[in-house]
């Protein structure tokens, strides 16, 4: 098969390179190889055997050109991270979905499948319960709650403790611009996919690990702060009271999630959630990456918290397990691979500076009222 990957040169798209590759699959990268993912030359890890073009996604006539030479796409290229560009956000994920469906109706290309690499942000805050007033779906936390250190979500009803309940594909009510930009993506590409008989599926990975994460971005990558953290002789800080709630999936699980819904037309419509089936919190993370490093420091609670964060999420991943798909790696099988790929790489000592200096300019990382913290 003859397949387009945008955002191949990036981390979960040159890993699925690499397999389809492997597979015997004839694949074509389009990739903008553009900073902060990219702060130097095409990165030396790019699939032996594919053919690159270094190009936006936005660029019509480009994107036509490798479209019809093609018989499926995974669209993987994206603006990311967690800063304030919203409307990066919306031209990149969702101006860039709708021309790809664009072209393909106007030119009546036949594209066999488009997998869209969505994200768990789609989900939001994620699904809770009440004792007394049943599922809730909370919005972002506010400010004045933040700033108090009161961490957890409440009943909007009665104020009363919630319970987190794993957040299946139904939910959705994203609270930042890239959760925001994911589901428009993807609500685009799978009704125009309805509507024009194209075969899209689209996957909300959770929080994604292994070698190849960009090192550069200033936000996102528990595995890659808390890595370079510990690799550098630091601690990591874990914000809020370092119990906030994730799950990890690893690439390799990732990659066969990407080739599943290439090929299962049982798929063929819906969005999946792609996550690791297990909660951990940031401070229990942190520990596998100080265990990984062999370092006496624990992760340090400072006081502060990201303005925006999810408190917890943990992805219901019982539908694409119905089709046969099942995490196999756990996080300390990421960490480790993370750790290896890492410590092969230099030029990282103002990374996390810059990163740190960043998130405070723009009004990211916030310190709680002193004296309120609980």
């Amino acid at each position: 098969m003859r397949i387009l990957v945008t955002g191949g040169a990036g981390f979960i798209g040159s890993h699925t390179c690499d397999r389809l590759v492997a597979l015997g699959h004839d694949v074509i990268v389009l990739d903008a190889v553009a900073a902060p993912v990219h702060p130097g030359p095409t990165p030396q890890y790019l699939t032996p055997g594919v053919e690159l073009f270094i190009g936006d996604v936005r660029n019509r006539e480009l994107l036509a050109n490798l479209l019809r030479r093609v018989d499926a796409v995974y669209h993987f290229a994206a603006h990311q991270d967690y800063l304030p560009d919203f409307a990066s956000f919306t031209d990149v994920n969702v101006t860039a979905t709708a021309l790809l469906y664009e072209i393909i109706v106007a030119e009546r290309l036949n594209i066999t499948r488009v997998v869209l690499a969505s994200s768990q942000a789609a989900l939001g805050e994620g699904l809770y319960v009440c004792p007394e007033h049943g599922e809730q779906t909370p919005d972002m936390r506010p400010e004045s709650r933040l700033v108090a250190g009161r961490w957890e979500h409440t009943c909007p009803v009665c104020d009363g403790e919630l319970r987190m309940l794993p957040t299946p594909e139904r939910v959705t009510n994203p609270q930042n611009p890239y959760g925001m930009s994911k589901l428009a993506g993807e609500t685009m590409a799978l009704n125009l996919g309805r509507r024009y008989g194209i075969p899209t599926v689209a996957l909300r990975y959770s929080i994604v690990q292994g070698p190849r994460q960009s090192v550069y971005n200033a936000y996102s990558g528990a595995c890659r702060i808390f890595c370079l953290h510990y690799a550098q002789g630091s601690a990591p800080t874990l914000y809020e009271d370092g119990q906030a709630i994730r799950d990890y999936v690893n690439i390799d699980d990732v990659v066969d999630a990407n080739l599943l819904a290439l090929t299962d037309d049982r798929a063929v419509g819906r969005a999946f959630n792609v996550g690791g089936g297990t909660p951990y919190t940031t401070q229990e993370f942190a520990e596998i990456v100080r265990a990984q490093y062999g370092s006496d420091e624990p992760a340090r609670i400072t006081g502060e918290y990201r303005f925006g964060d999810t408190r917890h999420i943990l992805s219901d991943i019982d539908a694409l397990r119905a089709l046969g798909w099942t995490p196999q790696y756990t996080p300390k099988d990421s960490v480790a691979r993370y750790a290896e790929w890492l410590a092969g790489k230099d030029g990282l000592d103002d990374v996390l500076s810059h990163a740190t200096s960043t998130m405070r300019q723009l009004g990211v990382v916030r310190p709680v009222r002193s004296g309120d913290a609980s």
